[in-house]
């Protein structure tokens, strides 16, 4: 086992690595913390989905920007997604679970806002809902998902951790977020 744990680690360690040496990943990422910038000056919001461990992500996220990450500040608006039981389960009776995420961005985003999609596959249904939605509303859209993007990749630009390991892609997509959170909080309250 403890061999095991080792080569974990160091499968780990590459991919942060590889993200690391991305400078293409590095100008996305700093572009949408320009738009999630742009949109809370504006007064809009930024909103993230994804389903199982790309769900607790989203609410981490979310809970970065709403509480804070490096600092005492105001809170800024994120929201997740699919937290409230309720509407997530009426929309997924009376519509079918695809549109669980693309309901409920039609009923709150606004035209300032930022939609964040969170798959490691790049294929969730629900996640491809929401987008088309997004693109509906002329909402600014960049997906986290892993290395080959799948079907995410062609509706939205994409931040791809580059492996196809859930557990790698994950790891790499909080490290990301939390990134993203530390560029906005400190442009936004700090200049």
């Amino acid at each position: 086992m403890k061999a095991q744990v080792q080569i974990d680690l160091q499968s780990a360690l590459a991919v942060h690595q590889a993200i690391a040496q991305d400078e293409a990943l590095h100008g996305q990422l700093a572009e949408l913390a320009g738009w999630c910038l742009d949109a809370l000056r504006q007064g809009g919001k930024i909103f993230f989905a994804g389903n199982g461990g790309s769900f607790a992500d989203a609410q981490h996220l979310a809970a970065e920007f709403v509480s804070r990450l490096q600092f005492d500040r105001a809170p800024l608006p994120s929201v997740a997604l699919g937290t409230n039981s309720s509407s997530m389960s009426a929309i997924g009776n009376d519509y079918g679970y695809d549109q669980v995420f693309a309901r409920e961005l039609r009923a709150m985003a606004g035209p300032h806002d930022v939609f964040v999609p969170i798959t490691t596959s790049g294929n969730s249904p629900n996640i491809l809902a929401a987008v088309e939605v997004a693109r509906e509303l002329s909402i600014r859209t960049m997906g986290f998902t892993g290395e080959g993007g799948g079907r995410l990749g062609d509706f939205c630009p994409c931040l791809r951790v580059p492996s196809r390991r859930t557990e790698r892609v994950q790891e790499g997509h909080i490290l990301l977020g939390h990134i993203l959170c530390g560029l906005v909080e400190t442009a936004y309250f700090k200049g």
